[in-house]
C-alpha cells in the first residue's frame, strides 16, 4: 500500500465516528448502526453496545463481524467514488476492571463526549475489535485488500 492510500485509510477510521456493524442473528446476517472509535494506530476499534440490541446478542454468540466505514455522501459527488472501508475482525467484551477497559473508554469517550451517560447504565458492554482484514476502496476503481499482517503493519506504522 503506497503513501497516500496508508493516509486515506487512516483518515476516514480517525475522523468518522458511524459505521455498519454487520453480526450474524439466528444464523442469517443482522446490520446496524454504531457508534465506533479506533485507537490512533488503528490496532483496535472500539463500540459500546446494549445487551439489549440484536447486534450484541449476535456477536456475544459468534465474535466474528464486520464494520463498514464510509466517507459522508455529497450531492455533488458520485457516491461510488466514495472513500470506504469494509473491516472484519473479531470482537470481544472487555472486563470493566481492566487498564484495558479503562483505555478504551477514554479512546470511546473523547470520540463520543454525549456517551459517557451510557457507561452507567448496566446494560452495556465495551466491546473491542481487533480487525484481521479489510477492503479500502479509495475512490472509483482504487481498490486494495488488506490482510493481517498488512493490518498490522498499518497499525504500527
Amino acid at each position: 500500500m503506497d503513501d497516500a492510500t496508508r493516509e486515506g485509510l487512516v483518515s476516514l477510521v480517525l475522523n468518522r465516528r458511524l459505521a455498519a456493524l454487520g453480526t450474524l442473528h439466528d444464523g442469517s446476517p443482522l446490520v446496524s448502526m454504531v457508534l465506533y472509535a479506533a485507537r490512533p494506530n488503528l490496532s483496535k476499534l472500539f463500540i459500546h453496545v446494549s445487551r439489549l440490541a440484536l447486534h450484541t446478542g449476535g456477536l456475544l454468540a459468534d465474535p466474528r463481524v464486520g464494520l463498514l466505514i464510509a466517507e459522508a455522501d455529497r450531492p455533488n459527488r458520485n457516491p461510488l467514488a466514495m472513500s470506504r472501508v469494509s473491516i472484519q475482525g473479531l470482537a470481544h467484551v472487555l472486563d470493566p476492571h481492566s487498564n484495558d477497559f479503562e483505555e478504551a473508554r477514554e479512546v470511546y469517550i473523547n470520540a463520543h463526549p454525549n456517551a459517557a451517560f451510557n457507561f452507567g447504565l448496566g446494560d452495556f458492554l465495551l466491546v473491542g475489535i481487533r480487525p484481521h482484514s479489510a477492503r479500502f476502496v479509495a475512490g472509483f476503481g482504487r481498490i486494495v485488500d488488506i490482510d493481517s499482517d498488512d493490518w498490522a503493519r498499518l497499525a504500527g506504522a
